[in-house]
C-alpha cells in the first residue's frame, strides 16, 4: 500500500494514550485520525470517521476493549494492554495483535506491519459496498447501489436526507457533503449543487443547468436537480460527456 494507513486510538489512562499517540506519530506510514480516552465517545464517533483500524486498551470501565472490538463490524483491531491473560480472548475474536503494555516503538512497527498486510489484502478481496451512519432512525448500513440522491434536511442544515431507489428516505444526523464525498465512490455519486449529490445512475436527462432524474417524488414526478457552474465539469466528466 502506498498510502497511510489511518487509525483509531482508545486508551482510557489518558498518559498512556498520549504516550502511543507520540509512537503513533513516529511512524511515516501511519495517520492518527484521532485519539479517545473515552470508551463510549470511541463508539459514538467510530461510525463517522474514516479510518482503517485501532489501537485499543482492554481494562476500562463501562465497555472494555474485548466488548468495543465485537460491536466495530469487522474493522481490524490491536489490542495494547497490560495484562497478559486477555491475550487468548483476544485472538478469538480475530485481533490483529496483542502488543503488551509498556509498547515499545519497535513491537508497534511489528504490528503495524501485520495491519497492512491484512488491510492491503481485505482492500483487493472485498472492496466496501456500503457506509454506515448516524440516522434518525439509529445506525443505518446504507449500501452505495441503493442510494438515490443526498440532500440537505431543511429541518437542520447540519443534517442530510438520503433517498433510496425504492424511495425509503433517512436523515443522517450532523454530517458535512465534504464527509459525505470523502465516504462516497466518486465514480457513482456526482455533488451537483451546494445542498445536493447525486447517484449518476439515477441521471435520466440533463441540460446545461438542470438535471431531471429517474427518482419519484410523492407527487409522481421525476425529480429535478440544479446543476450549478462549480459542479458542472465534475458532472459532466463522470456522465463522460
Amino acid at each position: 500500500m502506498n498510502t497511510k494507513l489511518k487509525c483509531l486510538l482508545l486508551d482510557d489512562e489518558l498518559p498512556g494514550l498520549t504516550y502511543l499517540k507520540m509512537l503513533c506519530e513516529q511512524l511515516p506510514d501511519l495517520e492518527v485520525v484521532k485519539a479517545f480516552d473515552n470508551p463510549i465517545n470511541f463508539l459514538n464517533e467510530a461510525s463517522n470517521l474514516d479510518y482503517d483500524f485501532c489501537i485499543i486498551d482492554i481494562e476500562m470501565p463501562e465497555l472494555n476493549g474485548l466488548q468495543i472490538a465485537n460491536l466495530l463490524n469487522g474493522k481490524p483491531v490491536i489490542f495494547a494492554t497490560a495484562y497478559k491473560e486477555y491475550a487468548a480472548e483476544a485472538f478469538d475474536i480475530n485481533a490483529l495483535d496483542y502488543i503488551r503494555k509498556p509498547i515499545k516503538i519497535d513491537r508497534l512497527i511489528q504490528a503495524i506491519s501485520k495491519a497492512k498486510n491484512h488491510i492491503g489484502n481485505t482492500a483487493i478481496q472485498k472492496p466496501k459496498t456500503f457506509i454506515q451512519l448516524n440516522t434518525n432512525k439509529g445506525k443505518a448500513i446504507l449500501f452505495f447501489d441503493k442510494i438515490a440522491y443526498i440532500k440537505t434536511s431543511e429541518n437542520d442544515s447540519r443534517d442530510k436526507v438520503a433517498r433510496l431507489f425504492d424511495g425509503e428516505e433517512f436523515v443522517l444526523k450532523n454530517i458535512t457533503f465534504d464527509k459525505l464525498t470523502e465516504l462516497l465512490p466518486a465514480i457513482d455519486f456526482c455533488r451537483v449543487n451546494k445542498k445536493e449529490i447525486l447517484s449518476i445512475k439515477a441521471v435520466q436527462v440533463f441540460s446545461f443547468d438542470e438535471i431531471t432524474s429517474n427518482i419519484i417524488s410523492d407527487h409522481g414526478k421525476n425529480i429535478k436537480l440544479s446543476l450549478t457552474e462549480n459542479y458542472r465539469t465534475g458532472f459532466l466528466q463522470k456522465v463522460k460527456i
